[in-house]
Parts: C-alpha cells; structure tokens; sequence
C-alpha cells in the first residue's frame, strides 16, 4: 500500500484535526489515544491499542484451564511456605 498524505487543520490552542478517512486508515477510533513519537522534525501517530482490543487479539498460547490455575496457586502457596 503506498503512502497518502493528508493536510489536516491546526486549532487556535494548537488542536490537530485529522479526517474520518485518515482515522480509519490509521484504526484510530473515536475516543481512542495516540501515540505520537517525534522524529526530526515529523510527528508519527500511532492508535494506542485499548484493553479490549487487546482481548481481541488471537492468543500466543493457549488459554490457562481453571484446573491449571488451582495447581500454579497450590506450587505458589508451597514455594512461600518452604521460604
């Protein structure tokens, strides 16, 4: 995908406005954060991924089982009792 530049309004408090076209593009959503990173003399913008999109994300491992659970708090339990 090649880039595409946007000119975008500044505020008079210095608010940069950006486009509906340019907030999809980028997956910003309304309401959402940024992260801005300054380069040289560039502003690059970047959505700040919320909990619930994060919750969305495929998993790396498998989920943990409840029964796992119960057997990591019991070796936890025993580890601080031994200390």
């Amino acid at each position: 995908m090649s880039d595409k530049k946007f000119i975008l309004k500044v505020g008079k408090k210095g608010e940069i406005y950006t486009t509906a076209e340019l907030r999809k593009l980028a997956n910003i959503e309304p309401g959402g954060e940024v992260i801005a990173v300054v380069s040289g003399r560039k502003i690059i913008l970047s959505p700040k991924p919320s909990a619930l999109s994060l919750l969305k994300k495929p998993y790396l491992t498998p989920p943990i089982s409840i029964e796992e659970i119960k057997e990591n708090r019991k070796e936890v339990a025993k580890w601080l009792k031994e200390r």
